[in-house]
């Protein structure tokens, strides 16, 4: 009788454990209509042979990324509108927001996963479908958050692979510059023109590609990561900008509210940047209007005065992104492009702006994909 139970105990494991394999491994593809309408809000200054910084505020959610066919689908939809509005040339550089790669953690994934209700819960399904590569990585996950890291690092090499496949194809596809937002990714680095991961810390870097979709430099890395993501993302401790060369001029990059340091403007024009661009990322319904939240958990620059309550989040971003405003910046033009759209109950609140000769010229529209142009 006892055999006769742990016989019938083991084929009913066994049964459980294939049927749990093969759920996990089955990926349908659901069936979902973009939106891939975008308008163009702002067009400032005068066609010439000097180029263009394009801005495009995506509006995306996380059926956008349930495949990197499809959020192509839908960022090549925003780039023919640009090309169709002649803002597409061989100097133009063109700037995406904050995190536009990191989403990639989801590609690929279930269907409960896109249809769940909030984050935690889209995550708990993300751990659940992929178990041998979530244990994986939280054996290896780093910082005060576990968790996180390993949602985070539990797909890294796929995601960087697919990261260079869309954004790099997207610049050699329409001849462009392109900043591609940011990714966070363990410990990255262009080796031989490919974008590789270690076995390190979390990073949220960015990635400028080139008209020939090969990056151009090292993947520039967030100095100040916001107190949201402390626990998971580690800060650049080396403090190191990079400033490469474009068709336009050299360009150099600051993540999020890297753009708030007085000092950052100070080592970009040390390496005689021209252009600065800003893909940036604020969460929060109605953050953008209410009372700024300071420097979330970094310490303030002595040289800003500004505390807590005196602006919005909005204007303080206006106030301290410093391009333009000689002599805190000798770069001739700047852009801040943020991600707009919801992703499960984390809805976004940043508005995309330019700075060109000391004047700010911000879209106030807070739906919808846009686009912002500056002839350079």
């Amino acid at each position: 009788m006892r055999k006769f139970l742990y016989l019938t105990f083991s084929m009913a494991l066994i049964a459980a454990l294939t049927t749990y394999a093969m759920w996990a491994a089955d990926r349908p593809a659901g069936h979902y209509l973009s939106d891939l309408r975008i308008d163009l809000a702002i067009d400032q200054g005068t066609p010439a042979d000097r180029g263009n910084l394009l801005g495009i505020q995506p509006e995306l959610f996380p059926t956008d990324y349930q495949s990197p066919e499809r959020l192509h689908r839908k960022l090549a939809a925003y780039l023919q509108k640009a090309r169709e509005q002649g803002l597409l040339n061989e100097k133009t550089i063109v700037v995406l927001p904050e995190h536009v790669g990191t989403w990639l953690m989801v590609s690929g994934e279930k269907d409960e996963l896109y249809q769940a209700t909030t984050l935690e819960e889209a995550m708990n399904w993300l751990a659940v479908s992929n178990p041998l590569k979530f244990v994986r990585a939280l054996i290896s996950a780093e910082g005060g958050s576990r968790l996180d890291d390993a949602h985070l690092r539990m797909k890294a090499k796929g995601m960087a692979k697919e990261y260079q496949a869309l954004f790099g194809g997207l610049a050699k596809e329409f001849r462009v510059t392109l900043v591609a937002g940011s990714i966070v990714l363990p410990e990255p680095s262009v080796i031989d023109g490919t974008l590789k991961i270690g076995r390190g810390a979390l990073y949220n870097s960015s990635v400028v590609f080139s008209r020939d979709g090969v990056p151009i430099g090292q993947p520039q890395r967030q100095m100040h990561p916001v107190f949201e993501q402390q626990d998971a993302i580690k800060a650049n401790g080396e403090h190191t900008l990079n400033v490469v060369d474009t068709p336009a001029g050299r360009l150099g990059v600051l993540i999020g509210n890297d753009s708030w340091y007085p000092d950052n403007y100070r080592k970009l024009d040390e390496q005689q940047a021209r252009i600065v661009a800003v893909p940036a990322f604020v969460t929060g319904r109605g953050i953008w209007d209410q009372p700024w939240r300071v420097y979330k958990g970094s310490q303030a620059p002595a040289s800003v005065s500004l505390k807590a309550g005196e602006l919005s989040e909005g204007q303080a971003w206006h106030r301290l992104t410093l391009t333009s405003q000689a002599p805190s910046s000798k770069a001739v033009a700047g852009m801040s492009v943020f991600l707009r759209g919801q992703f499960w109950d984390q809805s976004s609140a940043g508005q995309s702006f330019l700075t060109s000769n000391g004047q700010h010229f911000a879209d106030g529209n807070v739906r919808g994909a846009r686009l912002l142009n500056l002839w350079l």
